[in-house]
């Protein structure tokens, strides 16, 4: 039986409202919970070696690749996105694992 390879949420964000980013990571929390997601990297000590450097970088972890997508659009993340939208910008990409 083939095993669905993970899915990952890769991130760079620079945050540019630290006061209000934490409504942000507690809106989230819906649709992490509902899709099983696990944090790999969330922001900590990090540099970008090339390319524009960001303030915050993140890996998430899903079962596969399918799930990764569903959750980031479902409406318990597009409403958390609204939210980090105001007070950060990212770059984001949804990633099959090996």
């Amino acid at each position: 039986m083939k095993t669905a390879k993970k899915g990952y949420w890769m991130a760079m964000v620079d945050v540019s409202d630290e006061a209000n980013y934490p409504q942000y990571i507690a809106a989230n929390k819906a649709a992490f919970d509902k899709y099983g997601a696990k944090f790999l990297v969330r922001g900590g000590r990090g540099q970008v070696i090339e390319g524009t450097p960001a303030s915050r970088l993140v890996v998430i972890e899903f079962d596969s690749y399918q799930t990764a997508l569903d959750c980031f659009h479902s409406p318990e993340y597009q409403a958390a996105l609204t939210i980090r939208q105001a007070y950060s910008k990212a770059h984001v990409a949804i990633v099959e694992g090996v």
